[in-house]
């Protein structure tokens, strides 16, 4: 699958993942936005306590050690065409 025919599949809250990666058990996924009260750092300190923030939506990865973190896809992601879908993790 291409990313462009993944991307839909993820915008509605499925996992997906490339064959070609390396680490065993990662995936992408959607992290809807959300609106929440600025009660913590590193918001405090740029924010009144408090403040109403909106958080946008964007895709986070799954990483082969079990962390969650920020994902950009690179251009080999992007031209790729060995997505797929990945069932649920539990």
């Amino acid at each position: 699958m291409t990313f462009e025919e993944v991307l839909p599949y993820i915008k509605s809250g499925s996992l997906a993942a490339r064959s070609g990666w390396n680490g065993k058990g990662m995936y992408v996924f959607l992290v809807n936005g959300s609106k929440f009260t600025v009660n913590r750092e590193p918001l405090v300190s740029m924010f009144p306590e408090g403040t109403e923030i909106e958080y946008t939506p964007h895709i986070d990865m799954k990483y082969a050690d079990g962390r969650i973190g920020p994902w950009l896809a690179s251009q080999l992601d992007i031209m790729a065409d060995d997505w797929m879908l990945v069932p649920n993790a539990t």
